[in-house]
């Protein structure tokens, strides 16, 4: 069995001109794993997962996934990103906004789950008819969660995925990604919300200064993992930019 990361970043830097956002970064991400990853506003969370979503290339370092550093269609069609915004097209109703995107994936050689239990798992399959402009911002939240789950990815990359969700939401969607990790995901989870990150995350990271500034590991021996994060989510400045969050 191979146990090496599904996802490397050695020493990874960004910068927009003369500001530095990523200063050398370096981070592993395995198949059956969430990772939880927490920073100032500001910090470049965004930009890593624009990095390793191979959607803004690092100005230095390696990123590899699954054993390349390329990003083409092959690449691509293994791992999904769910953005903070939904990105659906609101005069499709949910059906038609999987099945768009559905067959891009076919065309492209790619295999999708079925459509209406996908969204039946997420909650919405009473609402596969009802064009997406109509859905609440939690209800879109996990549209495209859906969407991103019809390709069954290797790794999922989610940006705030909690925000606009009521507790009953929180809940299925934490369950949801459970249930990724179980059959071998690999999930980074970018999110403010501590309490959601305690209740899924097998770690925690912090961004800090450009790099990886620290981490608490789940311990199943003892219950102190909620402390420790807060703890560590205490050594972030209370004021940030948003530029490049």
């Amino acid at each position: 069995m191979d146990d090496s990361p599904l996802l490397r970043l050695r020493g990874v830097g960004k910068h927009f001109g003369r500001l530095a956002v990523l200063r050398g970064l370096d981070l592993d991400l395995c198949a059956g794993e969430i990772v939880g990853l927490i920073g100032a506003n500001g910090a470049g969370k965004s930009t890593l997962l624009s990095i390793i979503a191979g959607l803004m290339p690092p100005s230095r370092g390696e990123r590899t996934f699954a054993g390349s550093t390329g990003v083409g269609l092959a690449e691509r069609a293994r791992f999904a990103v769910v953005s903070h915004t939904a990105q659906t097209y609101p005069r499709l109703t949910a059906i038609e906004n999987l099945q768009l995107f559905a067959s891009l994936r076919e065309k492209a050689g790619a295999h999708n789950e079925p459509l209406l239990p996908t969204l039946e798992r997420l909650g919405l399959g009473y609402a596969a008819r009802r064009q997406a402009g109509t859905f609440s911002r939690g209800m879109l939240q996990r549209l495209a969660l859906a969407r991103a789950l019809l390709g069954r990815p290797e790794m999922l990359l989610l940006d705030e995925p909690f925000t606009a969700l009521d507790r009953p939401g929180r809940t299925l969607l934490a369950n949801v990604l459970a249930q990724e990790r179980d059959r071998g995901a690999a999930i980074l989870l970018i999110s403010h919300d501590l309490e959601a990150l305690v209740s899924v995350a097998d770690r925690v990271l912090l961004l800090e200064g450009g790099v990886i500034a620290g981490e608490v590991p789940r311990a199943p021996e003892h219950a102190s993992f909620g402390p420790r994060v807060r703890e560590l989510a205490g050594r972030m400045p209370s004021v940030g930019t948003e530029a490049h969050a």
